[in-house]
């Protein structure tokens, strides 16, 4: 287009004065060496011819073949210029060529612009001809036909995109759970273009597609899910659910689609009941804890037993091969163990044994400290009756 335009500029410049001869005007020569034949100039001010008649009236030589020259340069007096008698330069082009000239410059760069193109690595290029897929460009310089006929639409494949729920910050996404309770979860999905066929044609609104089937699927796999294991353990699952509930819908849809993955990333109360929440969650943990203690002490219990059974299983076995020396060592031993720890008197037969007090073996007496209180209050009991 600049071209063109310069092109048009030096056509004006070239026809905006009439070009003045070396020899004199052109309007006032008749042969007679100009309108004024004793000042050495032309009609217009110019010099005089040298070829024309003297002022003398002497005649010089016949006309050369410069002369024919400028004259058909000039168009024999304004036929074959421009318009209006104005002389053309030989050589220079007219003006349908260079009306053909602009229009063939504009039609190259449009066809230069629109055919050639460039496929990043990471890009793919989708080619439709008046609006039908043809096929798909792979990275690199690519050619196709100019448009309206050709258009190709770069899509990128290797982008991970994002999307948020609830999208942007401080808002609420309450979602109900299988349990009938009620919890504000905040999730993210990351997804990228596996087909860029389908992705260019199946579906529109890729990303409001992907938003609404992340949600329907959030919600379906979070009915049939507890509010414990929702905010516990569980979300590693539900996240996997998810994700596949996810690319089942989308590959039905033939989006060319694929999930990357879902991310949970707050699971709680909703902000209305979140102190009452925090009560019934320390109230379950502390029966948790209580329950876990009672297996424990369960768990020592079961072990004392099996370890006295054990202990009896072997008794029993060395009962079975000397019934009475067994017999008897067990009866001192059971009685050893009751006498050990009650006062005692030994008495033999026939007669009685005078006392005698052995070490370690006197009665315990009372503390007067403890007993002074209780003597004290006995005879006041018995005055009062």
């Amino acid at each position: 287009m600049t071209i063109l335009t310069g092109w048009l500029q030096r056509f004006t410049i070239l026809n905006s004065d009439r070009p003045k001869s070396p020899w004199g005007g052109s309007g006032g020569d008749n042969g007679n060496g100009g309108g004024n034949a004793g000042g050495g100039s032309g009609g217009d001010g110019g010099p005089r011819n040298p070829w024309s008649v003297p002022p003398g009236g002497t005649r010089g030589p016949k006309p050369t073949a410069l002369d024919e020259f400028l004259k058909r340069a000039k168009g024999s007096g304004g036929g074959g210029g421009f318009g209006g008698g104005r002389p053309r330069i030989p050589g220079s082009p007219g003006a349908g060529t260079l009306w053909g000239l602009g229009v063939g410059l504009i039609v190259l760069v449009w066809v230069l612009f629109t055919s050639i193109h460039q496929i990043g690595p990471q890009q793919r290029g989708v080619v439709t001809w008046f609006g039908r897929y043809a096929g798909t460009l792979e990275p690199g310089i690519r050619m196709t036909l100019p448009a309206p006929i050709a258009s190709v639409t770069k899509v990128d494949v290797q982008k991970i995109r994002l999307e948020d729920f609830p999208e942007g910050s401080g808002g609420e996404n309450l979602v109900l759970t299988g349990d009938q309770n009620i919890i504000d979860l905040a999730y993210s999905v990351r997804w990228d273009v596996s087909n860029p066929q389908d992705y260019s044609f199946q579906i529109r609104n890729q990303q409001e597609t992907v938003r609404a089937t992340a949600e329907s699927a959030m919600r379906a796999v979070m009915a049939t899910t507890t509010l414990n294991e929702a905010i516990g353990a569980g979300r590693g699952a539900i996240e996997g659910r998810v994700q596949e509930l996810m690319q089942t819908v989308l590959n039905d849809y033939n989006a060319g689609i694929r999930i990357q993955g879902v991310a949970i990333k707050q699971a709680q109360p909703p902000a209305a009941v979140s102190e009452d929440f925090k009560a019934v969650s320390a109230a379950q943990q502390a029966a948790q804890g209580n329950i876990n203690l009672a297996r424990g002490y369960a768990q020592q219990q079961l072990a004392f037993a099996q370890g006295e059974a054990t202990s009896f299983d072997k008794v029993y076995a060395q009962y079975k091969l000397a019934p009475e020396v067994t017999r008897r060592r067990m009866y001192y031993e059971t009685m050893e163990g009751v006498l050990a720890k009650s006062d005692k008197t030994i008495v033999e037969a026939p007669g009685v044994v005078p006392y005698l007090p052995i070490p370690g073996g006197t009665r315990r007496l009372p503390d007067p400290q403890t007993t002074a209180p209780a003597a004290q209050a006995a005879p006041a009991t018995g005055g009062s009756q």
